[in-house]
């Protein structure tokens, strides 16, 4: 595998990471005990850090693609692993 395969699959990682990170850490007003400003949501956050997301998700990512790779690299999960649909009779492959 590549080296800008390796990146793409990072950078992938990374993007679904950022979202799934999105929620954890973060307080609303009423859970923080603050006051909130007319016309705002209530689940909308105080402290919005998008540098700890980013954090966060980089090392989550970085993981994920070094797993991805050594699979990849060592064939631990193949596609024939996970295929749970029954053959069709006559359908070989066996």
């Amino acid at each position: 595998m590549g080296i800008t395969s390796i990146l793409a699959i990072y950078f992938l990682f990374w993007v679904m990471t950022g979202f799934l990170m999105l929620p954890f850490g973060v307080k609303t007003a009423d859970e923080a005990g603050v006051e909130k400003v007319p016309g705002q949501a209530d689940s909308a956050p105080i402290d919005f850090q998008p540098g700890k997301v980013a954090i966060r998700a980089s090392v989550v990512a970085a993981a994920a693609t070094a797993l991805f790779v050594a699979n990849y690299q060592y064939g631990w999960i193949t596609a024939g692993d996970i295929d749970f649909l029954p053959k069709p009779p006559g359908a070989g492959g066996g």
